[in-house]
């Protein structure tokens, strides 16, 4: 047979080394991102304080860069798979820092609300969808460890840059605390951008995974499918139950005269909680399905929401934080291997990103929702029942999805 090419076997192990590399940087990369941007929920009481400005109004810059992210999400994944990743990873850096650092400058509500809704979300998406199409390209096996320790990486922004936001807006203006945060982002994520490549070229040709029972399946076929559509509603829903308590946790917790430090303290409990979450839900999805984790996940979820509303002490708060976290952060990557499971490996970053898109809309509503109810009845009881019903939908949705046969397909038309 031979011997092996020395300088293939090195190149092998060189990339076989390199692509944790690449998980570790984006680990970083999205821990800073999604740090910046919920850092507002810090700043929420800061920002209405200092300028007048409604809370409802405050919220709903949040809101926009929610629906900006969702719609973000497609557009740079579909120009990464153009121009690479580190391209639009390293763009959405320098835009992400120079976006807050203008923000750091808003003179009005409104130009608040697009600085931080456009430029802010939207370079946020630019740092997820490519990111994780890119790891994913990096790996055949250990996949999904792979992803999972990229969403630990930004599962960590409650534990880092929250406090430090909170700590500086406990000595600075909301505004120089913006600033820090701008010039913190572009040190540590411009370098950690340059470290991203797009994935080798695969050794093979290209064809489907044998593995994948509904190879045959057209994309039309695939988006048109009940099990996509329920994919869908369900991510929305389930994003919707917990993006009001995400975001007014903090908030909530001093309008209940907790002091903002303490406050932000329960917000990063959350986060911790959530870390453990993603791995024994991943645990569990393993052995026991991914759906019927994701379905009874869903109701947990649900009744968690209401944990926060006999909250009142520092105590109390950290249960119904460290429930919640646990919960919400553990069903979330069970749509990847729902998805895996019954669609074909080459619409993966299509279907993957739709239930992306339709989460990043769910979570859009929470923002808004809760400042509105909160400038409306003078406090969040009510939003935390909406969760709990916006809970219930994403539950009876999930329990009507059903698998696609695991068998060879029929042949199907295009």
């Amino acid at each position: 047979m031979g011997f092996a090419d020395p300088h293939a076997a090195h190149e092998t192990i060189s990339r076989s080394r390199y692509r944790w590399v690449i998980v570790a940087a984006g680990g970083l990369l999205g821990c800073v991102a999604m740090g910046a941007m919920f850092s507002l929920p810090v700043l929420l009481r800061p920002i209405a304080h200092d300028t007048g400005w409604s809370i409802t109004g405050v919220s709903a810059a949040m809101t926009v860069a929610f629906v900006t992210m969702a719609l973000g999400s497609i557009a740079w994944g579909s120009l990464s798979d153009r121009i690479g990743a580190r391209a639009v990873v390293l763009s959405g850096s320098v835009l992400l820092a120079a976006s807050l650092a203008l923000l750091s400058r808003a003179p009005s509500l409104l130009a608040f609300q697009l600085l931080f809704g456009l430029l802010v979300g939207g370079s946020t998406a630019a740092i997820f969808a490519p990111l994780m199409a890119c790891v994913t390209g990096w790996f055949d096996r250990q996949r999904s460890l792979a992803v999972s320790l990229v969403s630990a990486g930004m599962g960590m922004a409650p534990m880092t840059m929250s406090p430090l936001a909170a700590w500086l807006v406990s000595s600075q203006s909301w505004r120089a605390t913006l600033l820090i945060i701008a010039a913190l982002v572009a040190a540590l994520m411009i370098p950690a951008a340059l470290l991203v490549r797009s994935p080798p070229s695969l050794a093979g040709d290209g064809s489907i995974d044998p593995g994948d029972a509904e190879a045959a399946m057209s994309i039309r076929q695939a988006v048109r499918s009940p099990q996509f559509l329920i994919l869908v509603a369900t991510n929305f829903f389930c994003c919707a139950t917990h993006s009001g308590p995400i975001f007014h946790t903090v908030s909530y917790a001093v309008s209940c005269g907790i002091p903002l430090v303490a406050a932000v303290s329960i917000y990063s409990l959350e986060g911790l909680a959530g870390l453990g979450g993603r791995l024994v839900f991943g645990l569990l999805g393993d052995r026991l399905g991914a759906k019927r984790v994701l379905v009874s996940g869903l109701l947990v979820q649900a009744l968690a929401a209401l944990a926060y509303l006999p909250a009142r002490g520092l105590g109390s708060f950290y249960a119904a934080a460290a429930l919640f976290g646990f919960i919400y952060a553990g069903v979330m990557p069970l749509y990847a291997v729902i998805a895996r499971e019954n669609f074909p490996l080459r619409m993966m970053g299509l279907v993957i990103g739709a239930s992306a898109m339709a989460g990043g809309l769910g979570m859009a509503t929470g923002p808004i929702v809760g400042g509105m109810i909160y400038d409306g009845l003078g406090g969040y009881q009510w939003l935390f029942v909406g969760s709990f019903a916006a809970g219930i939908g994403a539950f009876l949705i999930a329990l009507t999805f059903k698998p696609f046969p695991k068998t060879a397909p029929q042949p199907l038309s295009a």
